[in-house]
């Protein structure tokens, strides 16, 4: 009785095992955290041109990234501090607090329009510095800092404002919400800094050190810090560049509306949450992208907008983001429990 003997592998059928192994491009793309929200606002895109004749055209769109311009511009600074595993709950609050200070300054002429947008920005990036630093160096819990920053934020609005709408705002304060025709569509300058934004952020937490780093603070803080980055000095670094993001989102909002309202931005950190969580960033920290936060942005947008031009009142519409909210969590959860 002769036994069998395995026959010897070649390099050819090595290579071939090998190409079996190795993923392929769909799965890679599959596996991406920004596929499903990508998918899902094709989907919604698909589903709202059949339903409107309104929807899918470039006014529309152009509207549509109008309204959402302030609360992404919000998001993008949440999805940096989400990245380190934290929240910001105040996000909201400080830009309410940047647009009144900008709007009373320029409208009164305590000072010059450019240095109160200059002085807005400085103050909106102080917030996120102190939320940072009680972050970092107490320690605080983040929730428990940024909510109690939130109060603050909120309580300075209205007794800076006197619980009055500034209005009369001198040309530099509203140029950005100045439109331009691309086409037969007009687009706001405030839609391309957004725009523009996104980009920005996007290219330094995939193509810079301080972005690797800001993912490794969110993966493993201990691990991150025995490998030489300074933890501390990042999350404070973060926080105040989240807090000037805020300050540029309080520009934007003033250039939208045309005035500066102390009731703005009141849920505003819960949409950009929303938006955050939507775009596949995962709420414990080291994994997503501010292109899945403008994709999280654009479904928002989608969903409202849709849901308007049907007709269907705005509390279903809120209804509608908290299922998806609760949908995006759950992906996260099990895609997590699978990857461990």
């Amino acid at each position: 009785m002769t036994a069998t003997s395995t026959p010897p592998s070649t390099p050819s059928t090595s290579k071939a095992y090998a190409d079996l192994k190795a993923p392929t491009t769909v799965r890679r793309l599959l596996t991406q955290p920004t596929t499903g929200p990508l998918v899902a606002l094709l989907l919604a895109c698909a589903f709202f041109s059949m339903s409107t004749d309104q929807f899918l055209t470039g006014g529309n769109f152009s509207l549509i990234v109008q309204q959402v311009m302030v609360v992404g511009t919000l998001a993008i600074g949440q999805t940096l501090i989400i990245l380190t595993a934290g929240i910001d709950l105040s996000c909201g609050a400080v830009m309410a607090f940047g647009s009144i200070m900008i709007a009373k300054m320029a409208a009164e002429g305590s000072l010059p329009p450019l240095a109160a947008i200059a002085l807005g920005l400085v103050v909106c990036g102080g917030f996120g510095l102190l939320n940072g630093a009680l972050v970092q160096k107490i320690p605080l819990p983040p929730f428990i800092v940024t909510l109690g920053m939130l109060n603050v934020a909120f309580a300075l609005t209205h007794i800076y404002s006197e619980e009055q709408t500034v209005t009369n705002l001198p040309g530099p304060l509203t140029a950005l919400g100045q439109t331009f025709p691309l086409g037969n569509t007009d687009i706001t300058y405030g839609s391309l800094v957004t725009i523009a934004l996104f980009l920005l952020l996007a290219y330094a937490l995939s193509s810079t050190s301080w972005g690797r780093h800001v993912y490794a603070l969110g993966n493993s803080p201990e691990a991150a810090r025995l490998n030489g980055i300074r933890t501390s000095r990042l999350t404070i670094g973060v926080y105040t560049v989240a807090g000037l993001l805020y300050g540029i989102a309080a520009l934007l909002l003033i250039s939208r509306t045309g005035v500066g309202d102390p009731q703005a931005g009141q849920t505003d950190n819960l949409d950009s949450i929303t938006a955050v969580v939507l775009g596949g960033t995962s709420l414990f920290g080291g994994r997503g992208s501010v292109l899945g936060t403008f994709i999280g942005v654009l479904i928002v947008g989608v969903f409202r907008n849709g849901l308007q031009l049907m007709g269907v009142a705005s509390i279903y519409q809120t209804l509608i983001t908290g299922v998806l909210v609760i949908l995006a969590v759950t992906v996260d959860q099990i895609s997590r429990k699978k990857a461990r």
